[in-house]
């Protein structure tokens, strides 16, 4: 172990010494700059070497650079946007709702928030509490059901058979 470490300390020192004596050779310019970043590269290589010897002898470098496993989808984030979304979509619904002078609606939306596209499977509309306002243009249930239907198809693709009315 120290016979390591000392031909470690050994090689660092002459890399750094042979870099010294390239950069005293070699003239100003552009070219030097590269030959320095590549000794500076080489350096670093010689310092990082005998990491795996000191953690084990089971690493393996293909861990480090093995991208298809690096990439992971935080669920707690895809959840909480997904929520974001969905509240900020009942709001805007409720809102053009109450514009076209149907009051007291509320709108629950069914779908699943913890995949990155949000499904929609179902819209329930509750209407115990409506009160239709004198802007209104319909006043029979029917044509509210079917007005109301318009308003969240404009905001969500959704089959007309999915928007369930509770009242």
């Amino acid at each position: 172990m120290i016979s390591d470490i000392s031909t470690w300390i050994l090689s660092i020192a002459g890399i750094i010494c042979i870099s010294v004596i390239i950069e005293l050779i070699l003239p100003e310019g552009q070219m030097n700059k590269y030959i320095k970043g590549i000794f500076s590269f080489i350096v670093i290589l010689v310092i990082i070497m005998p990491i795996p010897k000191l953690i084990g002898s089971n690493f393996d470098f293909s861990n480090i650079l093995n991208y298809e496993n690096s990439v992971n989808v935080d669920e707690d984030y895809i959840y909480q946007l997904n929520l974001n979304k969905l509240n900020l979509l009942k709001e805007d619904i409720e809102s053009e709702i109450n514009k076209h002078g149907y009051e007291n609606v509320s709108v629950y939306i069914n779908c699943n928030i913890f995949e990155n596209k949000m499904n929609f499977k179902s819209i329930t509309v509750d209407l115990n509490s409506l009160v239709i306002s004198e802007n209104a243009e319909h006043k029979d249930i029917t044509k509210i059901k079917k007005d109301i239907t318009n308003i969240i198809l404009s905001f969500i693709q959704i089959d007309e058979e999915e928007i369930l009315y509770d009242g």
